[in-house]
């Protein structure tokens, strides 16, 4: 009988997939192709070395019994790497490597045609124990549902990141983006949403990672040329979470990696989780195919928390922290900080320690003493409210003249003027700016900054108008 490498390996691969869980099947097994047969061992092509060594580390045992089923004992099985010649050459390269002797397999010898070795192999994520199966998720269990809190300021991200966790990837939710100015707790629900994962999931592989540290993976595995590898690391992973997206910009090597990266996993039904301080709108310098990309699922955004949560976000700090304080006290801060959390409860614990360091009781005075110093070497944002009040007053208008639908050209400049300042004061969405002034789309925003930008050049008394207006909202 005349047996082909496809027909041998397709034997091996039933025996296989009866004996090992059907994820690991589709991550290890799928993606094999049976290449060749002959002298009695099957030569077989890998995606990567990272790909060989995991099959060699955990499935050689299971690939012998089942090869020797097919080909007798005196079985060979070669591996054939086909992989991207990073440097200089784009043509890709081919290495064949025998089964190691673990198998006690007859080894084939083979010479290796490679035009440009790489080092040895590592992981591109180090960490310790990555030979385990078990990849460490990087998560941070103290960022959890349960501390944060609800709000009219974060109910579609929190809801949307719950429904995630029910279902990765499962939702429509994929990728979920969640965005908004710092301090506002996007790094937070990101964990959240992965810590619930692993306790619903435990069986999923997780991982939590920033985009500084990603491009700085990637770099390290352009240097030791194995790109590949690296690629196939993040491909392995059930639900990734990458914070602070928006440091790809500019980054063409690592935007183009991660959008390999993005779209197996997409196309895997594998969940995507990104973080960012911008809309993906209001992305500078991110390649247009991975700004599609990130507008499939939903972009879900995080504002400035209101007096109510605010509180509820102290009294569980409190809570938490076994801390009792005055109700006036509360309310207190809840009134005074009102653009951060982190700020909130960077002031919270200022407040505890100065009470128990100094053995003084929490007072009115105290906690005004310290959000005084608090906020004075804390940068305030300024908020869109302000904005168009300080805009109006200065032409002389009311803030619903100003964002009123008129087009007369003093209003209009006015208008253009407060979207400007808006998008260069605060952390808010264009789609954020537009709706706080007079409900106007993302687009018109746009078009104000470049407007006001264009006159600023041209028009002195318009670059007065810029100037004051400037002095005003920075003093």
């Amino acid at each position: 009988m005349n047996r082909t490498a496809e027909s041998v390996w397709d034997n091996c691969l039933a025996f296989i997939e009866d004996n090992i869980s059907s994820q690991a099947y589709k991550t290890w097994f799928e993606p094999i192709k049976a290449v060749k047969l002959a002298d009695n061992a099957l030569s077989i092509q890998v995606p990567s070395k990272f790909f060989y060594e995991w099959l060699e580390e955990h499935y050689v045992k299971i690939l012998k019994v089942a090869l020797t089923k097919e080909l007798g004992a005196t079985a060979k099985l070669v591996y054939i790497i086909r992989m991207e010649n990073t440097y200089g050459n784009k043509l890709p390269f081919t290495e064949k490597i025998p089964s190691s002797n673990r198998s006690n397999m007859q080894l084939q010898e083979v010479d290796v045609p490679v035009k440009n070795k790489s080092p040895e192999l590592k992981n591109p994520f180090v960490i310790p124990g990555i030979r385990n199966v078990k990849i460490e998720s990087q998560l941070n269990p103290n960022y959890n549902f349960e501390n944060f809190l609800e709000g009219d300021s974060n109910r579609l991200a929190r809801s949307a990141g719950l429904a995630v966790a029910n279902k990765p990837g499962g939702t429509s939710f994929n990728p979920l983006l969640i965005f908004g100015g710092v301090g506002l707790g996007k790094t937070h629900l990101g964990h959240a949403i992965g810590v619930d994962i692993k306790d619903k999931y435990p069986e999923k592989t997780v991982l939590y990672i920033s985009a500084e540290k990603f491009t700085q993976q990637y770099i390290e595995s352009v240097r030791k040329n194995n790109r590949n590898d690296f690629i196939h690391f993040y491909q392995i992973i059930d639900v990734l979470i990458v914070d602070d997206i928006q440091l790809f910009s500019g980054k063409a090597g690592t935007q183009d990696v991660f959008f390999h990266v993005f779209n197996h996993l997409h196309q895997n039904g594998k969940q995507v989780i990104l973080t960012s301080d911008k809309a993906p709108v209001d992305m500078i310098d991110i390649e247009q195919r991975l700004l599609s990309r990130f507008k499939w699922g939903l972009s879900a955004e995080l504002n400035h928390p209101d007096y109510d949560t605010r509180v509820a976000i102290i009294e569980n700090k409190l809570y938490r922290d076994g801390v009792e304080m005055p109700g006036e006290i509360v309310e207190f801060l809840a009134n005074n900080i009102k653009t951060n959390i982190r700020e909130l409860e960077g002031a919270i614990i200022s407040l505890i320690a100065h009470s128990s360091f100094n053995k003084k009781e929490i007072t009115i005075d105290l906690a005004r003493k310290i959000v005084e110093n608090y906020v004075k070497h804390t940068k305030r944002e300024v908020s869109i409210d302000y904005i168009q009040k300080v805009v109006s007053d200065y032409f002389q208008m009311d803030v619903d003249t100003l964002q009123s639908k008129t087009r007369k050209r003093h209003i209009v400049q006015a208008r253009q003027l407060a979207m400007f300042f808006a998008k260069k004061y605060t952390k808010a969405s264009l789609a954020s700016i537009g709706s706080q002034i007079g409900q106007r789309d993302h687009a018109t925003v746009l078009h104000a900054c470049k407007t006001v930008n264009n006159l600023s050049t041209t028009d002195k008394q318009f670059r007065k108008y810029v100037e004051d207006l400037n002095k005003k909202l920075t003093l």
